[in-house]
C-alpha cells in the first residue's frame, strides 16, 4: 500500500457569490494578522469596514460573474500537482484551505482525515512569506487540525521566492509578453505585488525583501535579454490611512505615461488570477494607463498551471518530505521566515 500524503494548498480565498462578499470581508478584517488590535475592538472595526466596503466589492466581483474564480483555479493547480507527483512511492491528494472563505482550513482538515492521510505537506500558494498571509494561514491550520483530531505528521513549505520552477515559469510568461510587444525597446516591466503597510515590514516581515528577490531572479533568468531590461518592483491594492510600501503601481503607471513608456505588468506575488489581477490590473490600471498616455499596456498572466511552476511545486513537496519539519530559504538580508523550532534552511 502506498503512503497517503495530503498536500494542503493555502490561499486567501474569495467570495463565491454576492451574498458572500460582506462575510468574506469581515473574516479578512477580523484576522489579527491584518487588523492588529485586540478584540472586541478588532471585531467592531471588521463589522464596520466590511459593511462599508461590501457595496464596492460586490461591483468588483460582479465583473467576474458575481464571485472569485480562485477556488476552481486552485483546484486545477491541485490536480496538476497530483499528476506531477504520480507514479512514486506515495499517493498524493491535494486539499484546499482558504483563509477567509470556503473551503476553510476546517473543511480541508476534516477531508484529509476522512481520506486517511498518513502524512501532511503544508504548501502555501504565497511564494513570498508574510505574517499577513503565510503565518496567518499556518496558525489557522494548527487550530483546524487540532479541532479535527488530525494527528498525521506535517512537513511545511515556508516560502519559495526564488524557487526554480516559480522563476522559470514567470520568465517564460514574461518572455512571451516581450515577444508580443516586439521586443522590450520602449517598454518598462512593472513587477506588481500586493502592498503592505510600511510598519509591518519595519516589524521584521520579510515579504518586501522576498518580492524584490523574486523580481531580480526572474530578470536574471531572461539571460542576455534581461541585461538591458527597464524594470521596476512596485506594489498595488493599498487601502486605509497608513503609509504603505512603495513605489505604488498606479504611480508607476502615471510616471510611465509621462515618459512615453509602454508597460508590461507582471503580478509577481500572485500565482492565480483573481480580483486583483482581473479587475485591478486589467481593468482599473489598464484604464489608468490609457488615461495617462501609456502607449501600450500588456499584462502577463498569473502562473496558474504553467508547467515549470507545477513541477517546482512538486519539487518543493518532495523536498519538504525529506525534512524534519519546515523547508525554508533564507533571504539575502538574513531574515528567517518563521520562528518555529526545528527550522530547516535550504539554499
Amino acid at each position: 500500500m502506498k503512503k497517503k500524503v495530503a498536500i494542503i494548498l493555502f490561499n486567501l480565498g474569495g467570495p463565491d457569490g454576492p451574498d458572500a462578499v460582506q462575510p468574506f470581508l469581515f473574516n479578512l478584517f477580523n484576522d489579527p494578522a491584518i487588523i492588529r488590535v485586540p478584540n472586541p475592538i478588532r471585531w467592531l472595526i471588521a463589522k464596520l469596514v466590511s459593511k462599508r466596503r461590501a457595496p464596492v466589492a460586490r461591483e468588483i466581483y460582479a465583473e467576474l460573474g458575481g464571485g472569485s474564480p480562485l477556488v476552481p483555479l486552485t483546484e486545477a493547480q491541485g490536480k496538476a500537482l497530483e499528476e506531477a507527483l504520480a507514479g512514486g512511492e506515495s499517493e498524493y491528494r491535494c486539499f484546499i484551505a482558504m483563509r477567509y472563505w470556503h473551503p476553510f482550513a476546517d473543511e480541508a482538515a476534516a477531508a484529509a482525515k476522512a481520506w486517511g492521510a498518513e502524512e501532511l505537506v503544508l504548501l502555501p500558494l504565497y511564494p513570498q512569506y508574510s505574517t499577513t498571509t503565510t503565518e496567518s494561514s499556518f496558525r489557522d491550520w494548527e487550530r483546524a487540525a487540532a479541532k479535527a483530531g488530525l494527528a498525521a505528521p506535517a512537513r511545511t513549505v515556508c516560502c519559495y521566492p526564488t524557487e526554480e520552477g516559480f522563476v522559470e515559469g514567470y520568465a517564460a510568461l514574461l518572455s512571451a509578453a516581450i515577444r508580443k510587444a516586439g521586443g522590450h525597446e520602449g517598454f518598462r516591466v512593472l513587477f506588481s505585488a500586493h502592498g503592505l503597510p510600511k510598519k509591518v515590514i519595519e516589524q521584521g516581515d520579510p515579504y518586501q525583501a522576498q518580492v524584490e528577490q523574486s523580481c531580480a531572479a526572474i530578470v536574471a533568468k531572461l539571460g542576455p535579454a534581461g541585461r538591458n531590461l527597464d524594470w521596476v518592483t512596485c506594489y498595488q491594492s493599498r487601502v486605509g490611512p497608513l503609509e504603505w510600501i512603495g513605489p505604488a503601481t498606479d504611480d508607476e503607471i502615471k510616471r510611465a505615461g509621462a515618459e512615453g513608456k509602454s508597460l508590461i505588468v507582471l503580478p509577481v506575488a500572485f500565482v492565480s488570477e483573481h480580483s486583483e489581477t482581473l479587475v485591478e490590473l486589467d481593468k482599473e490600471y489598464g484604464h489608468l494607463a490609457k488615461e495617462s498616455g501609456v502607449p501600450a499596456y500588456i499584462r502577463v498572466p498569473a502562473l496558474g498551471t504553467e508547467p515549470h511552476f507545477i513541477e517546482g511545486l512538486a519539487r518543493l513537496v518532495r523536498a519538504a518530505q525529506a525534512q524534519d519539519n519546515i523547508l525554508c530559504p533564507e533571504d539575502a538580508a538574513g531574515h528567517v521566515c518563521t520562528k518555529n523550532a526545528g527550522l530547516k534552511t535550504i539554499r
